[in-house]
């Protein structure tokens, strides 16, 4: 059984920057790639970033490449999302999603385990 629970958005001015955490429940937490997707209201669910279970691999879509970072800490069965530079079209729900595979994805079918959401609104 595995549970995922993001935190840390908010508002903050275009050019700032935020950190989301995903905290995670489960024996199997370092066997799971994992991902962050976000979605505005009447767009679909976009894929962000993806880190493989060891955290060796890291995929980002390529209008926040370079600005926003995923990690992990396994130890704490913690994933987060560190965005720099932040703009207002980065305004969503960011979603933190696992998988059942080790490895990152940026397929958002492939997650079997989704988060409630996160909230983060930048303004100009």
């Amino acid at each position: 059984q595995v549970q995922l629970v993001e935190s840390g958005g908010g508002l903050v001015q275009a050019g700032g920057s935020l950190r989301l955490s995903c905290a995670t429940s489960g024996r199997t937490f370092s066997s799971y790639g994992m991902g962050w997707f976000r979605q505005a209201p009447g767009k679909e669910r976009e894929f962000v970033a993806t880190i493989s279970g060891s955290g060796g691999s890291t995929y980002y879509a390529g209008s926040v490449k370079g600005r926003f970072t995923i990690s992990r800490d396994n130890a704490k069965s913690t994933v987060y999302l560190q965005m720099n530079s932040l703009k207002p079209e980065d305004t969503a729900v960011y979603y933190c999603a696992g998988r059942g595979g080790r490895f990152a994805s940026t397929t958002k079918n492939e997650y079997a385990y989704w988060g409630q959401g996160t909230q983060v609104t930048v303004s100009s």
